[in-house]
This record gives structure tokens, C-alpha cells and sequence, in this order.
């Protein structure tokens, strides 16, 4: 029997679905929006296609996959999957990953999983981001579940433990994986840290103490590389903004520029790649342990999984070099590469407009993104020797 503790949050059941086709059909933002995303097909072909969906998956396949596919084969290089580190497909798993952009790191994993015979992943998504009612609409039919965001501290404390126990019911009864960014927000300078509370938060629902909690998620590290970061200017910005006007705080028009910029902006190689689940190291931990000693090292430990199995590409080398005045990674690439990563940074530092631009700071800042996960890398493998 399902629970309707979680119908403010949850995707949309199937059955539920022909009255939100309905609804948004009959929506003219989404017209546009649908009419924009699909252009030279009429929008009541849309509509007949739309109503004939009979489930998400049905809606995912029919849409989303071949637009997310589209997107990959004008904005990309080429995008790959490697989950061997978790060979069975059967499993539902929750993947923590690092977080690059706001709508392809979801959906990207999801049209390359179906390609390997599984399942679509429900997503976590911040309310922050669901702007207009149809948008709300939109992401609940492609398995999306809200991370509600502006609550008080007791609202909050109620929501995360909601959240959790659907996650938990997701995960164990309707066997259905989840894709959960490691933290909130995407991290500005790409230093990718689990934040504990993300942890904290998956362990209030389930049974038993905090690691059965965590161990019936079967949490399974994500690592996800773009050789380009289209948003790269845009936090610049963000970066000097900050810095020289106290308070600054983004719009919800600089959101929808990111997720724009995002979806259409070049990214060169995109690589997802999956580690193993962390239930070896969770079970070998000390129980008897602080909390707050557990988290962190559970954080750690999803932490090194993550870049240690980066894709390290050859700009991440030249932006190492450039940033710090040394070769030291010189044999790892050609004078061309480093020549194509130079004109791409002048190139993004160009895109940025704002009053008392400083450039070399924000020159400072582009190089900084790239060069962190080439340090972590450096650092995970170390570690793992």
C-alpha cells in the first residue's frame, strides 16, 4: 500500500499521470517550452505523444532520452558510462556524485544507464530551482522527488527526516535507485566535499543505528568529469561578485542563465564513473565511535571514491601548470593542448561583463576549477596506494 506521507515530495505515480499531461498541455509556458526543446514538430503531436505515455519511464523514453542524447551529440565530445565497479544491475542503488550541472549530471546518468539495460534514476531536486508551476510539474513526471529549501530550522529538521524515510521506501520497497548530489549546490571552484549533513540526513530514515541506516541505502560514490564546465565564467563571476559586494546574492534569472548555459554551452568529454558501493568500509567501521567522527569519515571515504576515479583531462594538467608557474605536468600534454586550454580560458574570461572586472583574479578563479580535480586525484590515489 503506498504511504501518501510523501505526496508533496514524491514523483507522480502512473496512475496519476493523464491529469498532469492535461495540465500541462493545457499550460502556454509549457507549449513554449516543449515547442523550444522540440522545434519543427507541431505542438498537438506533442500533445498526442504526451498523452499516450502511460508511465514515467514511458514519458522519459519517449522525451527525454532523445533530447538529453541530442544535447550530447551538439554540446559534448562524446559522454560515457563505466559501471563495472557494480556489476549487479539488478540492485538499487543511491549515487552520491559530484555535482556539475544542475540538469544534465541527472539526466545524462539516466539516458546512459537505460543504454545499458537499467532503470532511469529518481533525482533529488532543490525547490529553489522549480520556478514556475509547470517546471514542478515537469521534473515530478521524470522521477524527480523536492528537497524543500526554505524552511525554518524545525521545518527543516521535519523535512529532512521525510525526505529520508522516502528515501529509504525507495530504495528498499519500490527497488528504484536515486541520484543525490553530494552536496547543495554545485561547488564554485569544483573542490567536490560531501557535506555531512547530506549524510546526516540519509541516516535519520531506515532501521538499526547509524550504519545499518546507511548501509541499507547502498550508497554508491558517482564520479562525473567534464572536460569543459560551460558555467566555468559564470562562477567567476559569481566569485568577484562576492567578493566586492557584500550580501551579493544570485536571482532566480541567474539561475535560469546557469541552467541554460548549462544545457546549450560546450563541455567537451563528459565521463560518469561508478565506484563501488561503500558497505565494505561502513562495515569495518567502529560502531562504538562519536557520531560526528562516523560522518566524517564517512564523508571522507565517499570523498576519495569520488576522485579517485575522476577522469583527469589534459586541460586539468595545463590549468595545474598555469595556475602554480611550473611544468611539472608538462609530459602530459602537447604544446596543441596546452594552446587549445589557453585560448578557451580568454575565451570564457571574454563572456564576462561586470564593472571593475579583475582579471587576473578571475583568470585566477577559471584556472582554480580546473586544477582542483587534478590535486584531489593526486591526493585520492595516494591514499589508495
Amino acid at each position: 500500500m503506498a504511504t501518501t506521507e510523501f505526496d508533496e515530495i514524491r514523483p507522480y505515480n502512473d496512475e496519476e499521470l493523464p491529469q498532469i499531461f492535461e495540465e500541462l498541455i493545457a499550460d502556454p509556458a509549457f507549449q513554449k517550452a516543449a515547442t523550444d526543446a522540440i522545434p519543427n514538430v507541431p505542438f498537438e503531436l506533442l500533445a498526442q505523444k504526451i498523452r499516450a505515455c502511460k508511465s514515467k519511464l514511458d514519458f522519459q523514453e519517449t522525451f527525454c532520452y532523445g533530447i538529453l542524447w541530442k544535447i550530447a551529440a551538439d554540446h559534448t565530445d562524446g559522454l560515457t558510462l563505466d559501471h563495472t565497479a557494480l556489476p549487479d544491475k539488478s540492485k538499487a542503488y543511491t549515487y552520491v556524485s559530484n555535482h556539475r550541472d544542475i540538469i544534465l549530471d541527472s539526466g545524462f546518468l539516466s539516458i546512459l544507464l537505460i543504454d545499458q539495460g537499467m532503470d532511469t534514476v529518481e533525482i533529488a531536486i532543490g525547490d529553489n530551482l522549480l520556478v514556475y508551476p509547470w517546471i514542478k510539474k515537469l521534473v515530478r513526471v521524470n522521477k524527480s522527488f523536492i528537497v524543500q529549501r526554505a524552511l525554518t530550522m524545525r521545518q527543516m529538521l521535519e523535512s529532512s527526516a521525510r525526505m529520508s524515510r522516502y528515501m529509504h521506501y525507495t530504495i528498499n520497497e519500490k527497488k528504484q535507485s536515486i541520484w543525490i548530489a553530494q552536496r547543495e549546490g554545485r561547488a564554485k571552484d569544483s573542490n567536490d566535499r560531501t557535506q555531512d549533513s547530506v549524510l546526516k540526513m540519509l541516516a535519520m530514515g531506515g532501521e538499526g543505528d547509524l550504519i545499518d541506516r546507511l548501509m541499507e541505502m547502498n550508497i554508491a560514490p558517482l564520479a562525473i568529469s567534464y572536460e569543459y564546465d560551460p558555467c566555468d565564467f559564470l562562477k567567476a563571476q559569481e566569485f568577484q561578485l562576492k567578493r566586492d559586494i557584500e550580501g551579493y546574492k544570485k536571482t532566480t534569472q541567474d539561475d535560469l542563465i546557469s541552467m541554460q548555459t548549462g544545457l546549450f554551452g560546450y563541455k567537451g568529454k563528459v565521463h560518469f564513473q561508478t565506484a563501488p558501493c561503500i558497505n565494505d568500509k561502513l562495515e569495518q567501521l567502529d560502531r562504538s565511535l562519536p557520531k560526528q567522527e562516523l560522518f566524517s569519515g564517512i564523508s571522507a571515504c565517499i570523498d576519495r571514491r569520488i576522485h579517485g576515479n575522476y577522469r583527469i583531462y589534459s586541460g586539468n594538467y595545463v590549468a595545474y601548470d598555469w595556475l602554480n608557474n611550473t611544468s611539472e605536468f608538462a609530459d602530459h600534454y602537447t604544446s596543441e593542448e596546452k594552446q587549445r586550454f589557453v585560448t578557451y580560458i580568454e575565451q570564457q574570461l571574454g563572456k564576462i561583463k561586470i564593472p571593475n572586472k579583475d582579471e587576473d583574479f578571475l583568470r585566477g578563479k577559471l584556472l582554480l576549477m580546473y586544477a582542483n580535480p587534478l590535486v584531489n586525484y593526486l591526493a585520492a590515489c595516494q591514499w589508495i596506494k
